[in-house]
């Protein structure tokens, strides 16, 4: 059995980091992620998130150092984040319900999807 790795994006810019809202499955909307989705075969992971942001924010970006911890979703699946630049674009929510940026002061209190909640303590000491 493949192991699918599924990889999101830490977009810093001005001291903020961009989060984005999701809109499904119904019962983790509203809730807010690091963007990103799932590598294809044959993808790395860097082209993958350059293609996702590239599809869910309409920008473009290069793809930075991950972070250490790795959060594994299911037997099957595990969730890489990476700190990711932004060459160009404004992002914009093709695929989420909405995207704010966030300062670390913020991380906490954010009603984050669980999984992407291993990441807040890398991402409050990446936005000092």
């Amino acid at each position: 059995m493949t192991e699918q790795i599924v990889v999101a994006g830490a977009l810093i810019s001005g001291g903020a980091l961009l989060v984005a809202q999701r809109l499904r499955p119904v019962e983790l909307r509203g809730l807010w992620e690091l963007p990103g989705g799932k590598v294809a075969p044959g993808e790395s992971e860097a082209d993958a998130l350059t293609r996702e942001l590239r599809e869910e924010l309409g920008v473009e970006v290069s793809v930075g150092d991950p972070l250490a911890a790795q959060v594994v979703l299911s037997p099957t699946m595990t969730m890489r984040a990476h700190l990711v630049t932004l060459r160009s674009g404004s992002p914009h929510p093709h695929d989420h319900q909405a995207l704010r940026w966030v300062r670390a002061a913020d991380l906490d209190g954010l009603a984050w999807v669980p999984a992407d909640r291993a990441w807040i303590p890398e991402l409050t000491a990446a936005l000092s």
